[in-house]
């Protein structure tokens, strides 16, 4: 039987129209960071197309090794800048920081990551294959919608939830912005897009603070040492 794990996490289904907090569970994902305008940079495109034949090469592993089948995720991403107000008023994707994320299995081994980055070097058109990474992310408490449109109409959703849901609840960011897209934006009309927008948060008696990152775990591989983590 197939795994969706979509269905099976409840954090990837969000209210439309309102905010709700949920707890996160940590999740391992693969992962590329870049720099600049994900609608013209050539290098949030080079990690798109690289990071999506790996998903599925360790979907086929896994399914042939193991027996064990499961649907590829949703792409998703961080984003973060110097002036978090490029993301609401501003909106000047020039100076956004970001992460391209696909959620893996935590049955993936780093032989089977190993297995499938050479299967997709050799058949090429992968380019920024050499920056990928295996990290788990522990968001834990964060707060999320779903948003319906087009990805520039996001800036009204999030001056909301910055500037009047976090504070009216006494929570503060700990961690980076993150979209989670439903839809595939190649074949969805904009008006149509579902995006999950999430923010981690702690009570503001933490101490948190905005510029927090996200807390990971590496985990090296144990038999040839390569940065899979």
């Amino acid at each position: 039987m197939k795994t969706d794990f979509r269905k099976e996490i409840g954090s990837y289904t969000a209210p439309r129209g309102r905010f709700e907090v949920v707890t996160v569970p940590v999740l391992r994902f693969l992962m590329i960071d870049g720099h600049g305008d994900p609608n013209t940079s050539d290098a949030y495109r080079d990690a798109v197309t690289s990071i999506y034949p790996v998903a599925y090469a360790l979907k086929f592993l896994s399914k042939g090794q193991l027996g064990r089948d499961y649907t590829v995720m949703p792409l998703e991403a961080l984003w973060w800048s110097e002036d978090m107000r490029s993301f609401t008023a501003a909106r000047d994707a020039s100076r956004w920081d970001w992460t391209v994320m696909i959620m893996v299995p935590d049955w993936t081994t780093s032989d089977q990551l190993e297995t499938a980055y050479r299967t997709v070097a050799r058949r090429g058109g992968a380019p920024a294959l050499d920056a990928l990474r295996l990290e788990a992310l522990d968001e834990g408490l964060a707060v999320q919608t779903l948003h319906l449109g087009p990805y520039d109409t996001e800036g009204p959703v999030l001056e909301a939830l910055h500037g009047d849901f976090l504070p009216s609840h006494a929570l503060q960011e700990t961690g980076k912005h993150h979209e989670i897209y439903l839809g595939d934006a190649r074949r969805t009309p904009p008006g149509k897009l579902r995006t999950i927008l999430r923010q981690p948060v702690a009570p503001m008696d933490r101490r948190a603070r905005p510029d927090e990152p996200p807390r990971t775990a590496r985990e090296p591989d144990e038999t040839t040492g390569r940065a899979w983590n």
